[in-house]
């Protein structure tokens, strides 16, 4: 799958978003330089055989200014369709974690709600952990610290968990031996023991990288991100699969492509996030505005997911969703004033989720 190296405005043929001078590649987030929302900071602190991913953002903005001459005379006029929008979820609030003031990202909710686990910030000049905390109330947390037996000074991130303590997460720690990035444990107070690689999932090419998951709730079967970047260090593809396990491994299904279809299209995709009936997902997908969250249901876990609806309610540069357990409330990280934050949307009263 690839899709277009720019983002397009409605209006106008060739028109492109401009933000702080420099022109956003599509799946590309505001900073200093243009860079994707989350999983090219992942990667900046990774290299591919010959390419340091550091050295290649300088000249970003050179190849969007090149790809953006090109590209003018390939865009008609027409308006892009509106994009479909749910009020399923409502009422933003912001999460507190005390005891801890830095940034927050990638959270996930245990599935019996008890412990809130996420990462510091994602980008090269920080130390990218895995923490935790515990559950005061639906909007605040009490921090626990640093998840121990598991944080390197490569990057962890991107934790889950099914309800056995069987522990999921990303990091780079391997990748130039391996091309290998998915992760597992088993957690208990605090800790994580027998850390290891996720057998099955990865194609281990170069160039390919997981830069997300989530294990389902029965622990049965791996959503993760699949994502090929260009050798110019450009993410060409980021599409959503799901692999099934069998016994202590993984098999990359088959009925992903049909299954996901809805989901995977041109635009970049990542972040899943499942039900405990797996019968509704919610992701990341990035669009003419920058990132946004998307809902998607299924009436049975073999049938593939209806079109996907923006979450209206959730607004700003936004990502990573994650579910409570009685499917009520939708936690994701947002960035407010520099820093990223955790906010949290509800169902309307009355309004229940599928089954």
């Amino acid at each position: 799958m690839s899709g277009e190296s720019l983002t397009r405005l409605p209006e106008g043929a060739g028109a492109f978003r401009p933000l702080n001078g420099y022109l956003i590649f599509k799946g590309f987030s505001p900073g200093p330089f243009v860079g994707p929302p989350l999983f090219f900071r992942r990667l900046t602190r990774q290299t591919l055989p010959g390419r340091d991913f550091r050295s290649m953002i300088r000249f970003l903005p050179v190849f969007a200014l090149v790809l953006a001459l090109a590209a003018c005379s390939r865009h008609s006029t027409a308006p892009d369709p509106p994009i479909p929008t749910s009020n399923a979820f409502q009422n933003p609030q912001r999460v507190t974690i005390q005891g801890y003031n830095d940034d927050a990202m990638e959270p996930f909710l245990s599935r019996d709600g008890k412990y809130l686990f996420f990462n510091n910030l994602n980008e090269p000049k920080a130390n990218t952990n895995l923490h935790w905390a515990e559950r005061i109330d639906d909007l605040h947390f009490q921090y626990r610290g640093e998840i121990q037996g598991v944080n390197t000074p490569d990057l962890e991130g991107v934790p889950s968990m099914d309800r056995a303590g069987n522990f999921y997460f990303v990091s780079n720690r391997s990748y130039s031996q391996t091309a290998s990035t998915l992760y597992r444990g088993k957690f208990a107070d605090g800790a994580l023991t027998g850390v290891e690689l996720v057998p099955g999932v990865s194609l281990a090419k170069p160039g390919i990288v997981n830069f997300d998951a989530e294990i389902s709730a029965d622990g049965s079967t791996l959503y993760y991100v699949e994502s090929q970047f260009s050798i110019f260090g450009q993410p060409k593809s980021a599409r959503i699969l799901f692999a099934r396990r069998s016994g202590n491994t993984f098999v990359r299904d088959p009925a992903s492509a049909s299954i996901l279809k809805s989901i995977d299209t041109d635009a970049l995709a990542y972040a899943p996030a499942t039900s405990a009936s797996e019968c509704e997902i919610f992701f990341t997908r990035v669009g003419p505005d920058g990132p946004a969250i998307y809902m998607a249901q299924r009436t049975g876990r073999t049938q593939p997911f209806q079109q996907p609806l923006r979450l209206s309610a959730i607004t700003g540069f936004v990502e990573a969703p994650t579910l409570s357990p009685d499917g009520l409330s939708l936690y994701y990280h947002k960035r407010e004033n520099g820093r990223f934050v955790i906010y949290r949307v509800t169902r309307p009263q009355g309004l229940k989720p599928p089954n």
